[in-house]
């Protein structure tokens, strides 16, 4: 089994997860779907499914667009509002694809549907965690909720150390780290108190400021339609 980073550009993460001669992606974006097509062909890859770890705000999901145009499933939280998800799953949901075994966790808070993904050896968290001093993604977008991604980050007790974090975000070149070495590393893993990680949230907010591209990206996620006009692709 191979993992890898396959975005082209940009600091949104999308996770091949090749094996058998087969595929899964993790949080695809559409801006970037010719680019996937030409990795699958390029390695006589077969697709099997599509899956996102929450709805974007940032970005279109290519998930919809390659579930329609290739025939896979694709997958989200049993929660998710979006429309476009063919297949449901929840913490009972036991998937193996090409080999490979895939479970899922409710991790709410940056969105009420976020999940990890997990398979051996890595955890795939979207936007609910990031590796180190990026702590996690931002809760004052719709359906986020502070305490609810508090409580979600108190409930990762039951995972390994050793898996590795593959975050929704991270600067090209990063290297990724263990759940373990995040635990001692990510400031919101260290922080004891609720509070603390409110005043964290509330200033790292200020800083992003305002999300550029949700007004386009978020009702394309939710109602699983391309917009005929894209303003950061026609500049």
């Amino acid at each position: 089994m191979q993992v890898e980073d396959i975005r082209p550009e940009g600091w949104a993460c999308t996770y091949l997860i090749e094996n058998e001669g087969k595929a899964v992606l993790i949080d695809p974006v559409w801006d970037y779907m010719s680019h996937y097509q030409s990795i699958l062909a390029d390695r006589d890859l077969e697709l099997l499914a599509c899956m996102a770890t929450h709805t974007h705000a940032d970005h279109i999901t290519a998930c919809f667009s390659l579930s329609q145009e290739q025939g896979v499933p694709f997958y989200m939280w049993k929660d998710t509002a979006s429309l476009g998800v063919t297949h449901y799953v929840d913490e009972n949901t036991n998937l193996t694809l090409a080999g490979v075994d895939y479970s899922f966790h409710h991790v709410p808070g940056h969105t009420s549907d976020s999940m990890i993904i997990a398979i051996p050896g890595h955890i795939f968290t979207g936007d609910f965690l990031f590796n180190g001093g990026a702590g996690v993604g931002r809760d004052d977008l719709p359906s986020g909720r502070l305490q609810e991604h508090w409580d979600s980050i108190q409930s990762l007790g039951h995972l390994s150390d050793d898996v590795l974090v593959c975050s929704g975000h991270e600067p090209p070149g990063t290297e990724l780290q263990t759940l373990g070495w995040n635990r001692e590393h990510n400031p919101i893993m260290t922080m004891k108190r609720f509070d603390e990680f409110v005043v964290w949230q509330n200033e790292t907010a200020e800083k992003l400021g305002s999300v550029s591209k949700i007004k386009t990206a978020l009702p394309a996620n939710l109602f699983a339609e391309i917009p005929e006009h894209i303003p950061w692709l026609s500049r």
